[in-house]
Order: structure tokens, then sequence, then C-alpha cells
């Protein structure tokens, strides 16, 4: 062949697929979007739905105000997602294929055979003036599309049968299930009737707090309101009954009912409900009727046992909410003392130059916030009454202040009185009611200010001391420090040390911290074990400082012990666990060694 045309040939079809991808490229027909048959349709807009079997009820739901209605067969909410999930598969829906009126008038005998003389559903949507009306004919020989109709418009279509899905086969599937709907009202009033008891709740504008009314004025317990609110809401119809507005409703524990709750917010209602007893055939269901509507329906019985409790149930279980963040704490009793604070999270005892624990402080006031009611001994008392709960002169009084030095500023006032077997009677400055609380969880509470002295008594490193001094049982024992890991005992002195674990004994001195105070220049310090003999510790720092630990009553796992602070202060304490382990085995003068 020759080459020359070999090479012209070449050319050309180069000329030709840049020419085809242009072509291609840039003058391609857009694709044609399926058509919408419903064109007009906007599911939002929808206001009614009618769905009418052909061998069943007529099914309509309505939205009022943005909220669907199911009106036929019986009236009763409807679930909005179910409906709507109707419409958004209608206004998504196109044609498969078109069947134009010229082929269904050449085809008289075909249109028999779509279904359209009997359809299996005819459906019929309302938007403002705009109506559809569709006819369901039969499904194609495959199953997977069926025949559909738009009276009024010309012709007819082969659509895919996915959408038939979402049409209900009867008025339950479009029922709202869930027992209750709050909708975004969050209720702000409760009024229940579990027994002889009426018990009324009102929530607080201001804290958000809720509050008894009924049977009397009291703090209500939020925390169980809240959450009983919460199961409520997620409490859903095993089973729809009877909608018969004459059914005898003594049949199902109706009337009486066990629990009538009616809840609303401001002056509006927003839904009630009464349970009765339980379900014949399953003792974890229960009858339910909503307010306004005849239907009688089963219900598990879990979401709505918080409703069930007594009045006191429903009170606050605490002695007191902190409304406010705490600034100054008064405590008035054996041992008066004032704490406030300074800056972010420190804190001072007024008149004492101690350092205060601000740990211990926050765990003072979340004891008082965590104090709970043991009992609600009396609901109303008045001066007469006092005295027999040891409450006309109070003997214990604790007052929290939103602001330091501000009388106005008062938080809460807890006024304690006389103990009995394991209960102490307490009461709140500003209500009636007398209450107990456990006599464990009142001794919890510090009795004096020097009880949250900062817990870290020195600060010292193993590399400041110069020697360690043993007394014990009338023997003494020196420890020389002469570097790092390197300890010898001084002339005179006899025994065997490990000078690595000395080292970390020093080491872990240096950041003594007591485990809890227990007294302040205890006027009889042989209660706490501490007498002459008893073995004593002394570091002596190469600054000439000297940190002395006397030790008491003693166990396996620790000791009571005491040091002195503040120039001549003696203070008890609960000597860390950990370290007296090692006090024990390397710093201790055995009873046979000389």
């Amino acid at each position: 062949m020759n080459s020359k045309n070999t090479l012209i040939w070449l050319v050309v079809a180069a000329v030709l697929f840049l020419g085809i991808s242009v072509l291609e490229h840039f003058f391609r027909p857009e694709p044609v979007k399926p058509t919408a048959i419903l064109t007009d349709l906007q599911a939002s807009a929808v206001t009614s739905v009618q769905v009418i079997p052909a061998d069943a009820l007529e099914i309509r739901a309505d939205r009022t105000n943005g909220t669907w209605l199911l009106t036929k067969p019986i009236v009763y909410p409807a679930q909005p997602a179910a409906i709507e999930a109707l419409l958004a598969a209608l206004q998504k829906l196109t044609p498969a294929i078109r069947i134009s009126a010229g082929e269904l008038r050449e085809q008289p005998s075909a249109v028999a055979g779509y279904g359209f003389d009997t359809p299996q559903v005819s459906l019929v949507l309302e938007a403002g003036d705009q109506r559809w009306q569709l006819k369901v004919g039969n499904k194609t020989a495959p199953g997977d599309q069926v025949f559909l109709r738009i009276v009024g418009t010309d012709g007819a279509y082969v659509t895919d049968a996915g959408w038939l899905k979402y049409l209900p086969g009867s008025a339950n599937d479009w029922r709202a299930t869930a027992l209750v709907d709050f909708g975004d009202r969050a209720p702000d009033w409760i009024v229940l009737t579990n027994g002889t008891k009426v018990i009324e709740l009102h929530r607080n504008t201001t804290n958000h707090l809720w509050q008894m009314t009924r049977p009397l004025v009291a703090r209500a317990d939020s925390s169980r309101i809240t959450e009983a609110l919460q199961r409520l809401q997620t409490a859903q119809v095993s089973q729809f009954v009877t909608d018969n507005p004459k059914a005898d409703l003594t049949a199902f524990d109706l009337q009486p009912a066990e629990l009538d709750l009616w809840i609303g917010r401001g002056t509006n209602f927003i839904t009630a409900l009464h349970t009765g007893k339980g379900a014949t055939n399953d003792s974890s269901l229960v009858y339910a009727r909503r307010e306004g509507w005849s239907t009688v329906t089963t219900t598990p019985r879990d979401p709505l046992s918080p409703w069930l409790g007594t009045v006191n149930d429903f009170r606050d279980p605490y002695l007191l909410e902190l409304s406010a963040p705490v600034a100054e704490i008064e405590v008035r009793g054996t041992n008066h003392f004032t704490l406030q604070r300074q800056g972010t999270n420190d804190w001072r005892v007024v008149g004492e130059k101690f350092p205060v624990d601000p740990e211990r402080v926050q765990q003072f006031i979340k004891l008082l916030a965590g104090l709970r009611v043991a009992e609600f001994v009396k609901d109303v008392v008045t001066t007469p009454d006092l005295p027999a709960y040891g409450l006309a002169t109070p003997s214990w009084q604790i007052t929290l202040f939103s602001a330091v030095d501000d009388t106005n500023a008062v938080i809460a006032q807890l006024l304690f009185g006389a103990a009995q077997t394991n209960e102490v009677f307490v009461r709140r400055a500003d209500e009636d009611s007398v209450y107990a609380v456990s006599l464990e969880d009142f001794n919890q509470l510090p009795e004096a200010g020097w009880e949250l002295r900062e817990r870290q008594v020195w600060d010292f490193s193993e590399a400041d001391v110069a020697k360690i001094t043993i007394h014990q049982n009338g023997k003494t024992r020196q420890i020389i420090h002469n570097g790092l890991n390197q300890w010898s005992l001084a002339p005179g002195s006899q025994g065997i040390i490990i000078p690595a674990a000395i080292e970390e004994t020093a080491h872990q001195f240096g950041q003594l911290a007591a485990a809890a105070w227990l007294a302040r220049n205890p006027a009889e310090p042989q209660k706490f074990g501490l007498k002459p003999g008893n073995l004593s510790i002394t570091f002596e720092l190469k600054n000439g400082e000297k940190h002395t630990v006397d030790f008491g009553l003693s166990g396996t796992q620790t000791a009571l012990a005491a040091l002195t602070l503040d120039g001549s202060e003696q203070w008890v304490f609960v000597f860390p666990p950990a370290l007296y382990q090692f006090v024990l085995s390397y710093l201790s003068i055995p009873e046979n060694v000389p």
C-alpha cells in the first residue's frame, strides 16, 4: 500500500473522530426527564385525603392548622408521617407508560382489563380550590406496575406499583399510635388522680422547678416529673379495642379510672388521659382512653407507672436545691464558723489563718445539696409544735448565701433539731414542714471549720532531708542522708536499713497529706492513743527545719497521728494508709532491736 495514501486516511480518521467528539460534547441533546403525573400537586398544600377501597370503608384525613385528623370512618388523631409519605410518593409519581385517550377509545375491551370500571381503590386529594381524583386499576401481569387514571384528564398511565405500599389497609394504619402528644407545647401544669388524692403540680416560670399546690403546698420532685413526662410521651397504643361511644367503661376499669391525668400550659388544656387497672389477658397492659375521644385502647403499663405514686412520691426528696452558686456558708452550732469564697474557687474560714481545702468545701456543698429526706414528718408545724422536734432552739443551723457579707442573698437555711434512733429532725426556715434526714448523712457534715483545712501539710523534697530521727518504746534511731539513694545509720544507731526504700519513704513524707482531720488542740490527746513512747518520726531538713509526726492508735492498715502546725497547735489526723505501710516496714524500731 502507498504510504502517502495511508497517511491521508489516518488524518481523515482523526478529523472525523475529533468532529464526533465535539458533536457529542457540545450538541448532545439533554436527556428527557420524566414528567410528574400530578404536575400541580404540592404535598405540603394538601388539606384533605380520601382513600376509598373497593371493598372497605372510606378513610379520610383532614389537615387543620398543620395537624392531621382522621374524620372517616372514625374521628381520631391521625399519624402525620404515614399520610405525608403517601403524598410525597404521589407528588413524585411518574409514568412508565402513557396511554393516550385515542388508544383508550380504540381498545374499549382493554379498558375493562385496566380495571378502571371497578378500581381497586380511588383517591381524592384536595388543596384549596384544587382537587384530584385518582382511580387505581389492576396491576400488570408481572405485578410490579399498576394502571392509573386521573379523572378529568385524557388518557391513563402505567406506573411503578411501589407507591401502593403507602395506601392504608384500614383506618388503624393512619391512626396516631402515641398515647399523648404535646407537640411543641411544654406542659407547665398537671392535675392527676390516682386514688382518693388529687395532686396538682405547677412549674415555676422563673426557675422552671415544679411545685405541688394540692393537697399541700410543697416543693415537688422536678426530676421525677420531667422523667415521667418524657416516658409518657414514649407510650404507644398496643391495640385499638373499641370506638363505640356507648361502650361500658366499667368493663375496662375506666369508670372510675385508676389514673386520671390532665396536662396543660398556661390557660390552655393540652391533653388528658384515663387508664384502667389492667387488660384481662395481659397484666403488662392497661386500658386507656384519651379525653374527648371515645376510643378505648391498650397500652403498656410501665410508662405510666411513675404517675401512680403517693403524694410524697411527688415531693422533692432533697432538702434544698441550689438556685445560685454558693459564695458563703454560715454554720452555727457547737462550733461556729463561716466559709467565704475568694476568687473563683478559693475559700477561707473567717478569723482563721490556715489554708482551706477547696475540694473539701465543694464536697460540703454537695453533701448539703444531696441531703435526702428520710421521712416527711409533719407537713405544717406551728411554733408550739417545734419543741417536740428540738427545733424551738435548733442545735445546728446552716445558711447558704449567693454573695459574701450580704444577708439578703440567702439561698437556703437549714435548721437541725433533735436526733432519734437513726434520724435527725430538720426544717427549712422558709417552710412550715418538718423533715428527717438519716443520721448517717447528717454525720458526714463537718462540725467545725478546722475540718476543712487543706490536707497537704508540707512540701519538701527527699533531697532536702539531712537526717531522719525515729523514737519508739524508749529507743532512738537516726538515719543520715548522704546523697541520692544513699542513707546510713548514725553512730550509735543499730538495725538494718534499705537505702532505696528510705529514699521513697522520704519522698512520700515530703508530700504528706492527711486522710482526714480529727481534732485541733485536743483536750485529751490520749483518746487518740497519743502518749509518750509511741512511734515518733522527725525529718530534719538541710535548712534546719524539723517536721515531726507522732503516732497514736494504730491498726494493720493505717493509724491516727498528730503534728504541730501554725506554730504551736496540735492537729490530729488519719495517716494515709499507703504511706503507713512504708512507715511500718522502714521507719519503725521493732521491739526486739536494741
